[in-house]
């Protein structure tokens, strides 16, 4: 996978990651990567349901704790009625780079 092909792109403060959500799951779980229209995406599931934004609440408290960052530094930037969101993350680009990349196997 190249560079271009990551869920993730750097931004002044941090990253934004594209992530493929399935609301109504039976866990709350990241799964890894997959590709979708709109390019690859990391693959997360959530128990919440899709209404009221308690998904997207829910997105945001799991990729916090995925990543080790406290919850303040995930916000949901795009996609609020989407299955494709976009998050940022507030930290160091590269170290959230590095740690995402490890997690997820590349």
């Amino acid at each position: 996978m190249q560079s271009s092909d990551l869920p993730w792109r750097t931004i002044g403060d941090g990253l934004v990651v594209r992530v493929r959500l399935t609301p109504k799951s039976a866990h709350d779980v990241i799964e890894g990567i997959e590709e979708t229209p709109e390019g690859a995406a990391v693959k997360a599931r959530v128990r919440a349901v899709p209404s009221e934004g308690e998904a997207n609440a829910a997105l945001s408290t799991l990729f916090a704790k995925w990543l080790g960052v406290p919850k303040a530094s995930v916000a949901l930037i795009a996609g609020g009625k989407s299955r494709i969101k976009s998050l940022a993350v507030r930290g160091e680009p590269d170290k959230l780079a590095r740690e995402i990349a490890a997690k997820l196997g590349h």
